[in-house]
C-alpha cells in the first residue's frame, strides 16, 4: 500500500469516526477542535472528503 494510500485511509477513518460522534451523540469533533465552518475545518472536511474519493479506488486495486 503507498503512502498517498494509507493518508487517505487515515483521514476516512477520521471522517467516519467524526459521522459516528455526530450521529450518536451530536457531537462533532472537527467543529470542537477548529471552530464553526472556519477555514480550518473546511480544509479538514475537503481533505476527508477528497480521501473518501481516493478510498473508491483502493476497493479496485489489485494489489
Amino acid at each position: 500500500m503507498k503512502i498517498i494510500d494509507k493518508i487517505a485511509l487515515v483521514l476516512v477513518i477520521i471522517g467516519a469516526i467524526n459521522w459516528g460522534l455526530i450521529g450518536i451523540f451530536n457531537f462533532n469533533l472537527v467543529e470542537l477542535i477548529f471552530g464553526n465552518m472556519t477555514v480550518l475545518s473546511r480544509i479538514v472536511y475537503a481533505l476527508v472528503g477528497i480521501s473518501g474519493l481516493w478510498a473508491i479506488k483502493l476497493l479496485f486495486d489489485n494489489d
